[in-house]
């Protein structure tokens, strides 16, 4: 990956932690596929997929939390669990 690809990927995404282990990850993984990695570099990418993913499920139930559901008929749907916690986080005043 080049540097204007780097930086294409990293605007492209919101969030700071992201922006800096995505690159080592997809940079490693390319080394792996070419020449492979020593040991360091492989506890290296565990620890990084593993701060990835733990990102990316936060985000993930961010998002989720933050969704009111409707059916085609404009009546909302929202699951009584999520409601609770749109309530419990002051984002909903029924």
């Amino acid at each position: 990956m080049n540097e204007k690809e780097k930086k294409e990927l990293q605007s492209k995404i919101g969030d700071n932690v992201l922006k800096e282990i995505v690159p080592r990850i997809n940079e490693l993984a390319h080394k792996a596929k070419n020449e492979g990695l020593t040991e360091v570099e492989k506890i290296e990418r565990a620890e990084l997929r593993k701060k990835y993913v733990a990102r990316f499920r936060e985000n993930f139930k961010s998002q989720i939390e933050l969704m009111k559901v409707y059916d085609k008929s404009g009546k909302e749907i929202t699951s009584k669990r999520v409601k609770s916690i749109q309530r419990h986080k002051g984002l909903r005043d029924d």
